[in-house]
């Protein structure tokens, strides 16, 4: 073998039981070439998310060539595509990467410089790395998705479900930073005060209804709810909580939500609630023609973080980058009680 032309990476050939060694393996793949405006990046720390946990669940047959995981990387520029104009060699950049393209759970990794972002200069790589593919999903949902305005919020409110998770404790960060008023939840004491460190207003149980909690801290309806978490299972709560003409964002498919027959959407229609989802691969899978605002948002965010303005999510760091240990973050993601971010650096 000439290892000069391989790299390590962790992949899957079919789905098995995260308790099985076998259902994440450490690799030796052909180190790829960028072309057009692909990026080579050497990547020094990745993240885990839920969709990680998601795509390996649905790669349930055999196949000969493996899956690799993995969208959230920070690392350094390697090689550019001929059609680069964004980023050099040597640059350090953070990213999600696309979900149509192998994952980031390799020594090097390919990925179009529209969607990458200089890394933030006060984070080592696995405190950037903790940050694409939540941040991304915070920011459209919110501003893109929502529509709400990154300031002049005055006297408005937003619930995020699922508060203390990867994507709501960047969004708790980002809302207050609107000035909106911010009520997250969360179900655990850990979580709580998690939540409420990263600058919360309030906090109430998802596991309780919404509304009554809501009133004990003189609320009556929100103006935004932003869901994290099971769609279905939150709906009838949502319709409750919020304002007439209010606005709702759901991040999670009903197809994995533990439920059967429809969403019932018309909880919604008296109030004239409008619903929209956020799926932060949109644009990358779709090749849209605002493909670049992730490459200006992932910026934007970095000059927050550098302005001490939002800080990282990092909450776990395991080293070195190996199936073994992407198998442990794995199995913590599954329990469903981690808070924040699991990132793993170093190969």
């Amino acid at each position: 073998m000439n290892t000069s032309q391989k790299m390590k990476a962790i992949g899957a050939y079919r789905y098995l039981p995260i308790s099985d060694p076998e259902s994440l393996l450490d690799l030796h793949l052909d180190k790829p070439e960028p072309t057009g405006s692909d990026l080579l990046v050497n990547v020094k720390a990745i993240s885990v998310n839920p969709a990680d946990v998601g795509v390996r669940e649905k790669h349930n047959y055999e196949a000969e060539s493996p899956k690799i995981l993995g969208w959230d990387a920070a690392g350094i520029v390697e090689q550019v595509g001929p059609d680069c104009q964004l980023f050099k060699p040597g640059d350090k950049v953070y990213y999600a990467g696309s979900v149509a393209r192998p994952g980031t759970n390799s020594e090097f990794h390919l990925v179009d410089e529209r969607i990458v972002g200089k890394m933030p200069r006060s984070l080592d790589f696995a405190a950037a790395a903790a940050l694409p593919l939540t941040s991304i999903t915070a920011w459209e949902g919110l501003f893109d998705r929502l529509g709400i305005s990154p300031n002049a919020n005055e006297n408005k409110s937003i619930l995020i479900i699922g508060a203390a998770g990867g994507v709501g404790s960047v969004a708790v960060q980002l809302a207050k930073l609107a000035g909106l008023t911010v009520i997250g939840t969360a179900s655990r004491p850990e979580s709580t005060q998690w939540v409420k460190r990263l600058g919360a207003d309030f906090i109430i149980n998802h596991n309780n209804p919404f509304q009554p909690q809501l009133k004990e801290f003189g609320i009556d309806t929100v103006d935004y709810i932003f869901c994290l978490n099971d769609t279905v299972q939150h709906l009838a709560n949502m319709s409750e909580a919020i304002t007439p003409q209010g606005k709702i964002c759901c991040i999670v498919p009903t197809d994995k939500a533990s439920w059967s027959g429809s969403l019932k959407m018309d909880l919604l229609f008296a109030k004239s609630v409008t619903f929209v989802w956020e799926f932060m691969f949109t644009r990358s899978l779709f090749h849209t023609e605002d493909m670049m605002k992730q490459h200006e948002l992932l910026n934007d965010l970095a000059d927050l973080i550098d302005d001490g303005k939002l800080k990282t999510t990092l909450n776990e760091r395991l080293e070195p980058i190996n199936a073994a240990n992407l198998r442990l973050a794995h199995e913590k993601l599954e329990n469903g009680r981690s808070i924040g971010k699991i990132v793993l650096e170093n190969f």
